[in-house]
């Protein structure tokens, strides 16, 4: 039942609905359709918004019903997979347009945090900002050493607005799923659940410093990625100053151009860094339209990018990120049975079903791409589809993966806008080829064995009580099952069993053990010595392996 307190406000939500002829989104909730009676008296829309396609209408909606309504429809335009494709894109376009609040108490916020004056903190702070959205501004600021910084503030009483219009975003996500005839595979909630959890991360300023110190690092060259420094002195959760920097925004084709930029270079150097921050660091950003993604035109000869706005970053599970690559792997290599396999092996999809039949659907989507040009091929587009195909055999997309399918279609616009011609194929399989061989490699195993040793040493001593109390906790379960024979077989076995796969592991581990320890501390004695002693803690784990039972 939805609180009274947000009856009024849901019935503005609704009005505002009419006013843009979203009639199918009234009359999809029920609770909506008598307020169709009070069309008569409702501002009639412009002649021009009338004739809008409904996803134009959409987005004017949203952003007359304000920013945290821009921020559902912002999440709204990543959920290609269950959002008409024209809906999505004109989602896409919603930016917080939202007028500034005074100077004066940006200086008060920036004082009340760093308890300190701001005359005190800085030799200059413009109180004119330059940026507002609706979670923050930002202010041009001077250290008393001569650094240029920006700082961005939080709104004052953001938490409080936010905490509201988020209980109305439930309430009208209820609606939706009780209503409206596709709530099964729209999933109100769920969007709900994702504007909350985007905009609990964009309040804490300090979590969004962390991402932008993290991404920097990531690549500290700063040759083809360029990431403004933190001052943490002056950073904590309702403030965040960066280093200022300057540059021009990536869709400013003009501005490329007349400072001499080779935009094909530019283009291919933008797709290479985002498989990077995806498959090399597993930490990429999440947000990059063309207002965070600028190019610094300072050097012409060797182009980079400049990545700004942190709040909203996104990493994958290990396990996701190498099943995700592999997927993209076999789809470069149009491999349709291997695509249907990792599916199913990754765990996106049950085990029931017919991997016959969804490789034949795979390769339906997939054929009609490739009798193109692979330069006009789009790969965000076809790994929209393909998750399209996919839900009809119960895929169930993790978050973290549909948000690395917005930032692909984000990444692959900046490449096309700079170079309509790019082969995103040509320029991506290599370079996942390297990350991949890099990233599995034996040299990186060995020092992943090795980071590990201190903590396998520690738990060592533990395996004996581990053992005893294992076989204790089968002992009184045969106590238990003593009145039936077959029972007390089965416990036995299984308890032989038990005691050859913990013995078997226990000298497979130490033999392995061994052999990192031999390699890495006595490197004199040659390989020889702890391949053989590899190869024998391989063959113990084999041993013990459970077999099938008949």
């Amino acid at each position: 039942m939805t609180p009274l307190k947000v009856v009024p406000r849901v019935l503005r939500v609704a009005s505002v609905l009419l006013a843009y002829r979203l009639d199918e989104l009234v009359d999809a909730a029920h609770l909506f359709r008598p307020l169709k009676l009070l069309r008569p008296f409702l501002a009639r829309p412009r002649e021009d918004v009338s004739k809008l396609p409904r996803g134009a209408r959409l987005r004017l909606a949203l952003t007359e019903l304000g920013p945290i309504f821009v921020k559902a429809g912002q999440v709204l335009s990543t959920r290609r997979d269950l959002v008409p494709a024209d809906i999505a894109d004109e989602l896409a376009l919603l930016q917080d347009q939202v007028p500034p609040f005074p100077g004066s108490e940006a200086r008060a916020i920036v004082e009340r945090a760093l308890k300190a004056p701001v005359t005190q903190l800085f030799a200059r702070f413009d109180e004119t900002p330059l940026a507002s959205a609706s979670i923050a501004q930002v202010h041009a600021a001077v250290l008393p050493d001569g650094r240029e910084m920006v700082v961005k503030v939080l709104r004052p009483g953001i938490d409080a607005r936010i905490a509201r219009d988020i209980r109305l975003l439930h309430s009208l996500g209820e609606l939706a799923q009780r209503w409206h005839p596709n709530a099964d595979k729209i999933r109100p909630l769920d969007v709900v659940a994702e504007v909350e959890k985007m905009l609990e991360n964009e309040l804490d300023l300090q979590r969004e410093g962390a991402s932008a110190s993290l991404l920097r690092r990531n690549f500290a060259s700063g040759v083809d990625l360029y990431v403004p420094e933190v001052h943490w002195e002056l950073t904590n959760e309702r403030v965040l100053t960066l280093e200022r920097v300057s540059g021009v925004s990536c869709d400013d084709i003009p501005a490329i151009d007349a400072a001499g930029i080779d935009r094909k270079a530019l283009a291919i150097k933008g797709v290479r860094v985002f498989y990077e921050q995806v498959f090399r660091d597993n930490f990429f950003h999440a947000d990059a339209h063309p207002g965070n993604i600028w190019v610094d035109i300072t050097r012409p000869s060797d182009p980079r990018f400049i990545a700004l706005d942190f709040g909203i970053m996104g990493s994958l599970p290990e396990a996701d990120q190498y099943w995700l690559a592999q997927n993209f792997i076999a789809l470069f290599e149009r491999d349709y049975a291997r695509i249907a396999q990792l599916h199913i092996d990754a765990g996106w999809m049950p085990g029931t079903v017919r991997v016959d039949e969804l490789e034949a659907a795979v390769r339906t989507v997939c054929e009609p791409y490739f009798t193109r040009p692979l330069s006009q091929i789009s790969l965000a587009e076809l790994v929209v589809k393909l998750f399209q195909t996919a839900r009809r055999f119960e895929l169930v997309l993790q978050p973290q993966l549909i948000l690395l399918q917005k930032t692909l279609l984000n990444i692959e616009g900046v490449g096309r806008m700079l170079d309509p011609q790019i082969d995103i194929w040509a320029v991506a399989h290599p370079v996942l080829k390297r990350i991949l061989l890099e990233r599995y490699s034996p040299r990186r195993t060995l020092r992943e064995v090795r980071k590990r040793l201190p903590e396998w040493f520690h738990a060592a001593p533990q395996f004996p009580e581990l053992i005893r109390d294992a076989l204790r906790q089968v002992a009184r379960g045969e106590q238990r099952q003593l009145g039936d024979p077959l029972a007390l077989a089965q416990m036995r076995e299984d308890a032989r069993r038990q005691q050859r796969v913990i013995g078997t592991g226990l000298l497979g581990s130490a033999l392995i053990v061994s052999a990192t320890l031999l390699w890495s501390m006595a490197p004199q004695h040659g390989a020889w010595p702890p391949l053989c002693l590899g190869a024998a803690g391989v063959l113990a784990f084999v041993a013990g392996w459970p077999r099938q039972r008949d």
